[in-house]
């Protein structure tokens, strides 16, 4: 990284459409200065952008009121980093190898074709592979995480491909790129950057599982000796708890607010009698414990999916995500593993100076936009350039079109002198005539 400089990124999920602008550092600090956003993006479902227009729109909208913010201009956004995520996202593990001559040294042109190797493998044609995650590495007969600078006659990799379906990747560039206008800078995967920000390397090398609720989907990746062990995306989330309390015969926007407001996932030890609107609360609980209950197990299941048991993971759960608001939801998870549970937060590193958005709400575009400028060098922001004119003595611009309004002053100017001139002539030959006839009659 060289200077500090102005970087920008969005994330668009199924519930909202979020926006930041930071200061990144050359030491690796990052001042998150403004952000914006804006809920209830129902052309966006699981992720996937359903409807170009209108996301577009909503897109626009945001930008364009970060633009306005003290902070931020007159600088323009030129460019973002965009995060990935959505329910067909997931990890797929593949092996490759490179045989070398005797007694090579392992260096960046090496692990660089190994990647490249790993990026090329054939897959569902479905599919496609955004991202190649070293697990391992094998030198001769020799593990390790860190290959370079090793002796050896092979190596061979374990790669976690994280892949998805190709709409979710084209679509944003479809929005983005080309009906607004903005430079994509990068695609960053948000499971995987949430959890470079936000988990220690300590827990990664214990054994910990991330856990990001969002509205329709919920994302579980899993960390084991210090990589990528597991994973993939559930298509469930909070809004699958508020569409339940929907069929109370009640409207989705006042549903999520009696959630909010009144729901907890734990039973109560003592059904409530309280009745709210014709609304009993009793319900209200039995339909959110029982989704919740549902959530909770769906997640802990992955834990056996990627091969390991709940003391395998001493480094415990690390929750993020709007769905995680819930009152109870994270007692609950702990109740159903007995691993200890925490929610996460952002590093000392990635400092809030905009202190109007809480932290939870941008905790995933702000690790987009930490990874994505860390990863590059490249400016998101531009001031923009005033237009040069020459100016003449008089104070205005001298341009082409100004030249053509002064000649047809000045042809008007002359057509009126001409015809001037003519009447005066007429007037003049007139009194002359008179004076002609005088003389005459005399």
């Amino acid at each position: 990284m060289n200077d500090d400089r102005y970087v920008a990124a969005i994330e668009i999920s199924s519930s909202k459409i979020v926006a930041a602008v930071g200061r990144m550092y050359a030491d690796g600090r990052l001042d998150i200065i403004a952000t914006k956003q804006e809920k209830g993006v129902e052309s966006v479902r699981y992720g996937v952008i359903q409807n170009l227009e209108e996301t577009s729109m909503r897109i626009n909208r945001v930008i364009d009121r970060l633009q306005r913010e003290p902070a931020v201009a007159p600088r323009e956004i030129t460019g973002v980093y965009v995060g990935l995520s959505g329910r067909s996202l997931r990890s797929i593990t593949t092996e490759v190898e490179i045989n070398l001559p005797d007694d090579t040294e392992i260096n960046d042109d090496i692990l660089r074709r190994l990647r490249e190797q790993a990026l090329a493998t054939a897959i569902d044609s479905s599919l496609e592979v955004v991202d190649a995650i070293p697990r391992s590495y094998l030198v001769g007969k020799q593990e390790t995480r860190s290959p370079k600078g090793a002796i050896g006659n092979k190596i061979r990799a374990t790669y976690d491909l994280i892949v998805c379906r190709p709409e979710l990747r084209r679509n944003l560039q479809r929005t983005i790129a080309d009906k607004i206008g903005i430079r994509i800078n990068g695609f960053v995967v948000t499971a995987l950057s949430t959890a470079q920000v936000i988990l220690s390397s300590e827990e990664k090398r214990l054994g910990c599982m991330l856990v990001d609720m969002g509205a329709e989907t919920t994302t579980v990746s899993i960390y084991k000796g210090g990589a990528l062990k597991y994973f993939a995306t559930l298509p469930l989330g909070g809004r699958n708890i508020t569409r339940d309390i929907t069929t109370l015969n009640v409207l989705e926007e006042r549903a999520e607010d009696i959630k909010i407001t009144s729901g907890n996932a734990m039973p109560r030890e003592t059904p409530s009698a309280l009745n709210m609107n014709g609304i009993k609360m009793s319900e209200v609980s039995n339909l959110i414990v029982a989704r919740s209950e549902e959530i909770v197990a769906n997640v802990v299941e992955q834990i056996k999916y990627a091969g390991l048991k709940d003391n395998d993971m001493p480094g415990g759960l690390i929750c993020i995500g709007g769905g995680m608001n819930l009152n109870g939801m994270i007692d609950l998870l702990g109740r159903q593993t007995d691993l200890p549970v925490r929610r996460g937060q952002l590093p000392n590193y990635i400092r809030l100076e905009d202190m109007k958005t809480p932290a939870s709400d941008i905790l995933q575009v702000s690790s987009v936009l930490y990874s994505g400028a860390s990863d590059s060098d490249d400016e998101c922001l531009e001031i923009p350039k005033a237009e040069e004119l020459p100016v003449t003595g008089e104070g205005y611009e001298d341009t082409e079109e100004r030249e053509e309004e002064r000649r047809k002053e000045r042809q008007h100017k002359e057509k009126g002198s001409k015809l001037w001139g003519k009447f005066s002539k007429r007037i003049s030959d007139m009194f002359k005539s008179d004076e002609d006839d005088s003389d005459l009659l005399e």
